[in-house]
């Protein structure tokens, strides 16, 4: 007999008393992470270029992946994927992800040949969308795969827009620290699964982003051609 996912075993269960305190601290950390991104979302970045010596430097590097969407999405879906997923993955995929994404952010500043960078940065959206959506529980070892190979995708992106008056260290822990940023940020969005009925609230969430990760692909793929 095959076994349901846990995700979905617990669908069917009646939801679990969450205490009035608990639903709030929940709630609220949520909410602060949220209007946190939105902030610094409409903030404009132009103060960071106002002098040539910061162009291209920390201020700019932690701004980055605020400026795509695609990023942003994926950063996000991180986190929340590893909420869903639990100990030790909750802790484990959001540092995988900046550390390759700083692997691929190298490679990015030196050229190295590469697959079609936007087309895997928007199947980063699907898969991690669908993970969610469909409350996969992969193993350990599949899941820091899967998110370690795409880190360098999204890395490389980075890498490869270094101005060229850019301190790349700098520039490479300002977006390492954003990253680390926008997954705290999902996974206190995925933490509202311990609500009655949030983990079909954050499902309906992964679905969107694989839905969103689909445009991406089909914009990736006409300018591909």
């Amino acid at each position: 007999m095959s076994r349901l996912p846990a995700f979905a075993i617990a669908g069917k269960r009646k939801p679990s008393r969450v205490s009035w305190n608990t639903a709030m601290t929940i709630v609220s950390r949520s909410t602060i992470a949220i209007a946190v991104l939105c902030g610094l979302l409409v903030a404009s970045p132009a103060a960071a270029h106002d002098s040539p010596t910061l162009a291209g430097g920390f201020a700019a590097g932690f701004a980055h992946p605020f400026a795509g969407f695609d990023h942003l999405l994926a950063m996000i879906a991180v986190g929340i994927w590893g909420a869903f997923l639990g100990r030790p993955l909750v802790v484990l995929l959001p540092v995988v992800f900046p550390m390759m994404m700083a692997v691929g952010g190298a490679l990015g500043m030196i050229g190295a040949p590469m697959p079609p960078v936007e087309v895997g940065i928007a199947l980063s959206v699907i898969m991690l969308g669908v993970a969610i959506a469909a409350a996969w529980r992969a193993p350990v070892w599949l899941a820091v795969i899967i998110v370690a190979v795409f880190a360098v995708f999204h890395g490389y992106a980075h890498g490869s827009e270094v101005p060229s008056i850019a301190d790349p260290t700098a520039y490479s822990l300002g977006f390492v620290l954003a990253t680390g940023a926008l997954h705290v940020a999902g996974i206190a969005l995925g933490s509202i699964v311990r609500l009655p009925y949030g983990a079909a609230a954050v499902r309906g969430i992964g679905a969107v982003v694989a839905v969103v990760g689909l445009w991406f692909l089909t914009n990736a793929l006409g300018a591909a051609s």
